[in-house]
């Protein structure tokens, strides 16, 4: 959606006064998600590993009702992130919400996967995750009284063949957040997971192998792969006051993928219209 300086869904300034913080603000969710925020008057600010992904989507803020602010940061590293969160609050003085949507993985068959590269996406996905997080609630939340944590994860819930490290630590993170919400209740947090299906995003168009993409609707019961900004106007509804009686839950945004992989009836067992198949009743 780029630069739209109207939200497609929400009224003009919803989120003004507003401080919001998005990682992974580069590409993707991530990106869309930041815009969206920008345009509902939020101050925003992203981070991510490269600064040239940053800089795009701050080229695409131009002009929004809210505002957009990069800093190419590490979530891995403890000490990024501390500086990270300390100079937001140093310029705006507190923080409404944070989104963790950075993450990532690769497509493996699990005997095929190193330690090395189990490691690498626990620690990008669980321990960056909490770093960013733990360091939101004791530098501001919990001194200023509350604020949201909304964290992406993925869907299914039954399994992830191909991406068993991914699947691991996504479930950690929901876990987190449900436990995060019970805990932290007494200071005013509230946390959320937001298990995400497949999305047309650029990362899915060139990472994934081109069978999976080609394939990638027909995978999902209602037909289609979800849209960037479906994500984004989830993460604004939460933020916004619409939000505050969410936390300790996972909200799965996926197009039914979650429950069956494909469409309905699948072609095998369908009649000959197409219609499910029924089994045959006697009259009464």
């Amino acid at each position: 959606m780029g630069g739209d300086p109207n939200s497609r869904i929400f009224r003009a300034g919803l989120l003004e006064g507003q401080v919001c913080l998005v990682s992974g603000a580069g590409s993707g969710l991530g990106r869309e998600t930041a815009l969206e925020l920008a345009r509902l008057g939020a101050v925003v600010v992203g981070c991510g590993r490269r600064e040239e992904p940053l800089a795009e989507t701050a080229a695409q803020a131009g002009g929004l009702a809210g505002s957009f602010e990069h800093e190419a940061t590490d979530i891995r590293d403890e000490d990024a992130v501390g500086r990270l969160i300390d100079g937001l609050l140093e310029r705006h003085g507190r923080l409404n919400t944070l989104v963790n949507n950075a993450g990532g993985q690769f497509l493996s068959p699990a005997e095929a996967i190193t330690p090395k590269g189990f490691r690498t996406v626990i620690e990008l996905n669980v321990q960056g995750t909490w770093l960013m997080t733990h360091a939101a609630a004791t530098k501001a939340f919990i001194p200023q009284g509350g604020g949201k944590v909304l964290s992406v994860t993925l869907s299914p819930h039954h399994g992830m063949p191909g991406m068993v490290h991914s699947g691991a630590a996504r479930a950690a993170v929901e876990n987190m957040m449900r436990t995060l919400a019970i805990e932290w209740s007494r200071f005013g947090i509230k946390t959320c997971a937001l298990a995400a299906g497949q999305f047309m995003t650029e990362t899915m168009m060139t990472k994934y192998p081109q069978m999976v993409v080609d394939n990638l609707e027909r995978s999902i019961p209602i037909g289609r792969a979800g849209r960037p900004e479906e994500m984004a106007w989830l993460v604004a509804y939460l933020a916004s006051p619409a939000g505050d009686f969410f936390s300790g839950t996972t909200i799965t945004i996926d197009g039914a993928r979650d429950n069956w992989a494909g469409p309905w009836p699948p072609e095998a067992i369908a009649g000959e219209g197409g219609e499910p198949l029924a089994e045959e009743r006697k009259p009464k």
